[in-house]
């Protein structure tokens, strides 16, 4: 049988970060006792009430369709948070309710993009976003970074990679995977390019909630009403409410937009999960409680990893400022990423993500949203593996 894949499938990447996350809960379950870094999701429990909202919802057969962009309720609870939260005015027919952060992130391309489009995409990246471009038949064009600017483009970068083409521009912050935050300053450079050139903004800010250091969030579209009609806001329940599994995203966008999104979630997966919802909406209007301990609780192990990774030999890093992930540069090691993680993973039993997963073969992703326990322990084998590198 002749089972012919489709161009747009066949032109997509597996996601490491799934893939290494899967192989490494099944050494786990072979009995061997691995440290995991690879999965970018909290380790603590989703909150008690917003369990029981949902375990409400369901008892009460809160069980069938809603509208494919989410229910009523909910659209109103995000508008009133972005107007509270970001001083941004969106009414519920600009807000999409999606089957998490990543269904937003593709409706928005596959609603804005198409063959002879091109992406704008800071690297490191999310590494799911080139893939979507592609999904969408349109080019990916990636700018390069470093830690030397703590990973983070420039005005000048992003000036210069516009073309007649582009159509939009990828900014995520607090970044996943390197954690880094830009100032309210560098968004609105950023932002202020984009409005001159007619470039739509895509703003993933998932991890808004997750700072460090005294770094500030102010989001792109708040600058002004030109930065607001120019922007589509991405964001989730899935970080700081720690709701990975719940599969809930959520967007905000200019009305047209957000109507094309609408289209195509109703032909594509229709609602979200109907219970979940509500769930969602005590996330959004219950006790906000529980992010003051998680923070110190990730601030801690971030910390600690930073000063650890920086003194194990062939190992950099510069410190995150946002989200739960280090991105530590391993060049002085002599290896590649794929080759250091798949060999760390069979030697130590320690799983990270390859960096070139992320458009950066020299480092690695490291996810502190574990105990300090397996951070400590993780670490340990790290300094071994590359203390044996450095031997020969």
């Amino acid at each position: 049988m002749n089972y012919r894949i489709s161009r747009r499938a066949a032109a997509l990447s597996p996601s490491l970060t799934l893939a290494i996350d899967a192989k490494a809960k099944q050494m786990k379950a072979d009995g061997l006792d691995v440290v995991g870094f690879g999965a970018g999701e909290p380790d603590f429990d989703t909150p008690q009430h917003i369990k029981d909202a949902a375990a409400k919802a369901l008892a009460a057969g809160f069980t069938k369709y809603t509208p494919s962009s989410g229910i009523p309720e909910l659209r109103q609870a995000i508008a009133e948070k972005f107007k509270r939260e970001n001083g941004l005015a969106y009414k519920s027919s600009q807000i999409i309710v999606s089957c998490g952060g990543k269904h937003s992130c593709c409706n928005v391309i596959l609603a804005t993009c198409q063959e002879g489009d091109e992406v704008i995409i800071p690297a490191p990246y999310w590494l799911s976003y080139p893939e979507m471009v592609k999904l969408a038949s349109a080019t990916p064009v990636i700018l390069q970074t470093t830690d030397q600017t703590e990973f983070k483009v420039t005005p000048e970068q992003l000036r210069a990679a516009i073309t007649p083409r582009t159509r939009l521009f990828i900014l995520n912050s607090p970044s996943n995977p390197t954690g880094s935050v830009y100032t309210p300053q560098e968004v609105k450079a950023l932002g202020d390019i984009c409005v001159e050139k007619g470039v739509l903004i895509m703003s993933d800010e998932i991890y808004e909630h997750l700072l460090y250091d005294g770094a500030q969030h102010k989001s792109v579209a708040s600058f002004s009403q030109a930065h607001h009609e120019q922007t589509i806001v991405v964001h989730g329940f899935a970080k700081a409410w720690s709701m990975t599994g719940w599969r809930l995203g959520f967007l905000a966008a200019p009305e047209p937009i957000a109507k094309a999104i609408d289209a195509i979630q109703s032909h594509s997966t229709s609602n979200p999960t109907s219970f979940a919802q509500k769930g969602a909406v005590a996330a959004l209007t219950g006790p906000q409680e529980h992010l003051k301990n998680w923070l110190a609780e990730f601030d801690q192990r971030r910390r600690y990893a930073h000063q650890k990774l920086n003194a194990i030999p062939g190992i950099s890093c510069c410190n995150a400022k946002g989200a739960f992930y280090l991105f530590p540069n391993i060049g002085g090691t002599g290896l590649k990423s794929t080759e250091f993680c798949s060999r760390l993973l069979e030697a130590e039993k320690v799983a990270a993500v390859p960096g070139i997963a992320f458009g950066a073969d020299d480092y690695i992703r490291i996810s502190y949203a574990t105990s300090m326990s397996n951070i400590q322990k993780g670490l340990d084998r790290i300094e071994n593996f590359c203390r044996s590198l450095a031997k020969g």
